[in-house]
C-alpha cells in the first residue's frame, strides 16, 4: 500500500487553497530537499495553478533556518497560500511550519491532518485508516497462502479532507460551506 496519489494529490490540495484563498494569486510551495516524491505532487501543482491563472514560488528547505529563509522568500513573492510537501523532514518540524504559517498569516494546506491537530489550516493526503485496513487484508490473504510477491501495490482509494475552524478564524478566513460539506473531520 502507498500513500501516494499518483501524482494528483499536489493538483487537488492546490484547488482546495484556491477554492479556500480565491485572492491569493502567488502560491508559496515548501518542499522537502530529501524528498524525492514530492517532485511528482509539484509538477501537478504547476498545472493546478496555470490553470487557475497563479504564480507559485517554490522553496526547499529542511532545518530551522532553512524555514525561517522559506517564509521571508514566501512574504518577499506576496505569497496568498502555502502548500506543504510531504517529508520526513517536515514531520520533525511540524510545530516550527504551522508557527510560521500562523505568524505570516499564511493560509495553508499539509500532506496529513497531524498538521492540522497541532493548528495548521488544512489537510488533504490518503487516509490512514484504510491504509491500515488494507494492511490487514494483505496479512489476512498471506496467512491463508498468498505470495506477497504476487499481491499488488495499491494507490489509496480513500482521502481525508480535515479543517480547522479555529484557525481559519485565526486568519480571517470563512470555510466555504460547499468546502466544509466535504470535509471528514473539522476540528474546532
Amino acid at each position: 500500500m502507498t500513500f501516494f496519489g499518483g501524482g494528483q494529490l499536489g493538483a487537488k490540495r492546490a484547488e482546495l487553497l484556491f477554492d479556500l484563498v480565491p485572492k491569493a494569486t502567488v502560491l508559496a510551495v515548501l518542499m522537502d530537499p530529501r524528498y524525492g516524491a514530492a517532485e511528482v505532487d509539484l509538477r501537478e501543482a504547476e498545472v493546478a495553478a496555470r490553470a487557475h491563472g497563479r504564480q507559485m514560488v517554490v522553496v526547499k528547505a529542511a532545518g530551522e533556518r532553512g524555514l525561517e529563509f522559506a517564509f521571508a522568500k514566501f512574504a518577499q513573492a506576496g505569497a496568498g497560500a502555502l502548500l506543504v510537501a510531504g517529508g520526513s523532514i517536515f514531520a520533525s518540524q511540524r510545530q516550527a511550519i504551522v508557527a510560521l504559517a500562523a505568524r505570516n498569516a499564511l493560509p495553508a494546506i499539509y500532506g496529513n491532518r497531524d498538521y492540522v491537530a497541532a493548528g495548521g489550516l488544512i489537510s488533504y493526503s490518503a487516509s490512514v485508516a484504510g491504509a491500515y485496513r488494507q494492511a490487514g487484508i494483505y496479512a489476512g490473504r498471506i496467512l491463508k497462502g498468498a505470495k506477497p510477491a504476487e499481491l499488488p501495490v495499491l494507490q489509496p482509494t480513500t482521502f481525508e479532507l480535515v479543517f480547522n475552524l479555529k484557525t481559519a478564524k485565526a486568519l480571517g478566513l470563512e470555510v466555504p460551506p460547499s468546502l466544509l460539506a466535504r470535509a471528514d473531520e473539522v476540528i474546532e
